[in-house]
């Protein structure tokens, strides 16, 4: 898998709420090397700072229960 490094942004669907984002922040900072996360319902996406890898980044998606979707 790729490594981000800077801020990535990635589309994530299924998030409806604060609390949908504030789940999928959770999962996604725990990661190593993520600095900061911008969860964002209505629009759809994730921004992740840092150094990431994108297989991670997915994995932490799927595993709150939404479905990742790629960079934007």
């Amino acid at each position: 898998m790729s490594v981000t490094t800077g801020t990535t942004v990635f589309a994530v669907e299924g998030m409806s709420c604060g609390h949908c984002e504030r789940t999928v922040t959770a999962g996604l900072v725990a990661l190593p090397g993520v600095t900061d996360v911008v969860a964002d319902a209505k629009a759809g996406r994730v921004t992740v700072s840092g150094d990431a890898d994108e297989g991670e980044v997915r994995a932490a998606v799927d595993q709150a229960g939404f479905t990742f979707a790629g960079r934007i």
